[in-house]
């Protein structure tokens, strides 16, 4: 091998020349799990130098191959030293190693495409168990060369892999010239990604990508069970990481017990949650007005004429060039007009005096907070002269009040779809789409419905302020009570909340939501309705009652595989029990007529069932 390296390899005076030609180098081998069966699918083969020496590690190696001009010698004495020790120990499956785009070229051309099948199968292994794994050390300076160099390997039977897409190296472009068999997404994007939605966000992008090109996904760097299992949900089909397996000096027959835990257990993952965010370009989707405008130097009778000829325009922007520079309301402008001499002092004088020279100004690619703000603002005259619309800062028309208020509104309502804004929980989105995976993966789990009993006398009588404390209550309680990594909550809206359990002791979660919340929301009322143990309010037909304290109920739906096909079907039947459980003395009914009393006796008599079956 190294007489078909260059003069600077073989006879350098380097450290690593010198390491080079004396077998300095070693590899060891780190394995790649299938996340679905648990098993090892590959090896990916990693160079190390002397132990305890400044070149034991990869980076350490580059970096000095970099100094002494010798990377490409590096690279191929790497893959040689790879394939050697594979062969040596008859190791079965398949090997991953790397080598970046420019060395393969070189290698290839050394070897000769029509020679390189043979060049694999002398180290004893089959060529479509090898996986050349490109990284991105440097761009690639020949991209004609690259393809033809890839035609070789394919044609060897050998396969490709794209290393850490997404470290800000590896390019999209590459993806789609490589067309890599297995494309392995950067450990940025996998650390902590149970904890991280907007990565989850980037995996399904990434996701959608291998798709269309027909690639294979390979997780790297997972070091958590957490991350593990929203890997396997997400359907990622390998992996690889310290918790699967750390590199070793010979291959491994399985993973680590903490890793075959997690893929032997078959509860499925909850998610981290991303709630609608800011539309941008919610003005595409809204008529603008294509007024038409003034300049500064019009007349002020021409700005009437103007308004006479448009019976229809709210207001009238002034533009100057491009830009806008004020807006004129009619209705104001109008009633300056029609006063006594104002045409014979003021008609052919410019219209900037009875002009708003601060106008609202909103880019057409705008997102919804900054239109809030027009809502919000101290200053009203924008909800009546309305807004300009500006698309690259170039002036395009008018936006109305009564515009911006509804698309104010049906934004917030979809995005409280998604997070409920006072809670921040994940709203009915999330929670249809989490019971969706749950009945698809044919899991086993527990439905549950929460509401407040007696919350509207209470939310009258204390006003709304009081009332969201007691909502946000029962949020912090059944996100402290329910383990985040088995179950999810969310917040249907007002008083209404779904928890939805993997958890074999949710009976018992419950309960202590329910106790719990009795003893911390009795603070929310004041001392006489503490001592009388309610308050007098109006029912819904106007009538004066007393009504108990605010209690918390609960209807729960077991859901067995198989047993339905749609989250509806689900929540319909979760609200039944929700109704079961508001009529019922106690604070946690399972649909079908049972109490958190009776079913524990109804757990014993099962118990002493299969006892006697036995």
């Amino acid at each position: 091998m190294m007489s078909l390296l260059s003069p600077a390899a073989r006879h350098g005076t380097g450290a690593l020349a010198r390491l080079m030609r004396e077998g300095g180098l070693h590899c060891v081998f780190q394995p790649l799990a299938d996340l679905r069966e648990g098993s090892i699918y590959a090896h990916e083969a990693l160079i190390r130098g002397p132990q305890g020496t400044p070149l034991h590690t990869p980076d350490a190696l580059l970096e000095v191959a970099r100094r002494e001009h010798i990377l490409q010698d590096f690279e191929l004495l790497c893959v040689f030293t790879a394939l050697q020790q594979w062969g040596a120990q008859q190791a079965q499956g398949r090997l991953f190693v790397n080598i970046s785009a420019d060395a393969l070229v070189h290698g290839v051309a050394l070897i000769g495409p029509r020679m390189l099948g043979e060049a694999i199968r002398s180290f004893g292994m089959h060529a479509r168990m090898l996986v050349l794994e490109i990284t991105e050390h440097d761009r690639v300076t020949d991209m004609p060369e690259l393809r033809e160099a890839i035609k070789a390997v394919h044609a060897c039977g050998a396969r490709l892999a794209l290393d850490d897409f997404g470290d800000g190296r590896s390019s999209l472009r590459l993806w789609s010239e490589v067309k890599p068999d297995f494309v392995k997404i950067d450990k940025y994007f996998v650390h902590d990604i149970s904890n991280h939605p907007a990565n989850l966000q980037m995996l399904q992008a990434i996701k959608g990508i291998a798709q269309v090109f027909g690639t294979q996904l390979i997780a790297e760097g997972i070091e958590t069970q957490d991350d593990l299992r929203a890997l396997r949900d997400l359907d990622i089909p390998y992996g690889q990481g310290w918790l699967l397996g750390r590199p070793a000096a010979l291959p491994r027959d399985s993973v680590e017990r903490l890793a075959q835990e997690v893929m032997q257990d078959r509860r499925v993952a909850v998610l981290p949650h991303l709630g609608q965010t800011a539309r941008p370009g919610i003005l595409r989707s809204l008529m603008v007005v294509q007024a038409p405008f003034a300049s500064p130097g019009t007349s002020n009778d021409a700005v009437a004429a103007l308004f006479h000829k448009h019976p229809d325009l709210h207001a009238l922007p002034v533009v100057e060039g491009s830009r806008p520079v004020a807006l004129i309301n009619r209705q104001q402008f109008m009633n300056h007009y029609a006063t006594l001499y104002f045409r014979e002092v003021h008609g052919r004088k410019p219209c900037l005096a009875f002009a708003n020279t601060a106008p609202r100004v909103v880019e057409l690619d705008c997102d919804v907070d900054q239109l809030v703000g027009i809502l919000t603002s101290q200053d009203q005259r924008y909800l009546n002269d309305g807004y300009i619309v500006t698309d690259n800062g170039r002036y395009l028309g008018l936006g109305t009040g009564d515009q911006l208020v509804r698309a104010v509104t049906e934004t917030r309502i979809e995005a409280a779809r998604h997070a409920n804004p006072l809670t921040f929980l994940p709203g009915n989105i999330p929670i249809s789409l989490h019971m969706q995976r749950l009945l698809e993966s044919g899991t086993e789990f527990v439905a549950c419905y929460a509401d407040l009993n007696n919350f509207k006398p209470f939310n009258d009588h204390y006003g709304y302020w009081r009332g969201d404390q007691m909502i946000r209550l029962v949020a912090r309680l059944a996100t402290t009570h329910c383990d985040a990594r088995r179950d999810f909550v969310g917040h249907v809206g007002g008083d209404d909340f779904m928890l939805i359990f993997q958890s074999s002791n949710w009976l018992q979660r419950c309960k202590n939501i329910v106790d719990e919340f009795a003893r911390e929301a009795i603070a929310l009322f004041d001392e006489p309705a503490r001592l009388a143990g309610g308050i007098q309010a109006e029912d819904r037909h106007g009538v004066q009652r007393f009504f108990p304290c605010t209690t918390l109920a609960i209807g729960a739906v077991r859901v067995m595989p198989g047993r339905f096909r749609h989250a509806e079907e689900v929540a319909n039947l979760a609200a039944v029990a929700k109704h079961e459980a508001k009529q019922a003395a106690a604070g946690v009914v399972l649909h079908g007529g049972f109490t958190e009393s009776s079913l524990g006796a109804l757990a014993a008599a099962r118990a002493l069932q299969d006892v006697l079956a036995a």
